[in-house]
């Protein structure tokens, strides 16, 4: 009963334990630093760190002329969760419930915000992280204002690979 307060039934789908743990280490072998560009062209640099006894990945996003957005990665039960802590000063919390099989992609879905005093406001609402090779990843961020969605996309190659 609880989940269901928590968690909208789209999102209390279950995952099997092993494609969860397979998933975060998915993220965590991501630790290193990255560069790239965005839709426009523009560069763009995010790093990702383990943390508390490699139990979180924190990952750095940073792009020229904007200050610095945080997120934070772990397991949480039968998923993995983000909290990612923005310049709004809003944080949204999504959830991604792994598949089986070789993980090529995790889409997290929005489920709550703090400090969000309306849906109106704009936050961060989807993020889909997908894996090309151990070197190349996309990132593509979902942003809500107003009702109105807007796609940003993050082309990354690790520094120092391929």
């Amino acid at each position: 009963m609880l989940a269901s307060a928590i968690f909208p039934a789209s999102s209390r789908q279950l995952s099997n334990p092993a494609a969860v743990t397979a998933a975060f280490a998915q993220l965590q072998s991501l630790a290193g630093d990255w560069e790239g560009k965005d839709g426009d062209g523009n560069a763009v640099r995010t790093s990702f760190k383990r943390v508390v006894s490699n139990t979180v990945v924190l990952e750095t996003l940073s792009m020229p002329d904007a200050e610095e957005m945080l997120t934070l990665y772990s397991i949480d039960t039968d998923g993995i969760a983000l909290v990612h802590y923005c310049p709004m000063n809003n944080q949204p919390r999504m959830r991604a419930i792994p598949q089986d099989g070789e993980i090529k992609e995790l889409v997290f879905l929005f489920q709550s915000a703090a400090n969000l005093p309306d849906p109106a406001v704009g936050h961060e609402q989807k993020l889909i992280i997908q894996f090309a090779d151990k070197d190349h990843i996309t990132e593509w961020w979902t942003w809500r204002m107003n009702g109105k969605d807007t796609r940003m996309v993050y082309r990354f190659v690790r520094k120092g690979g391929a």
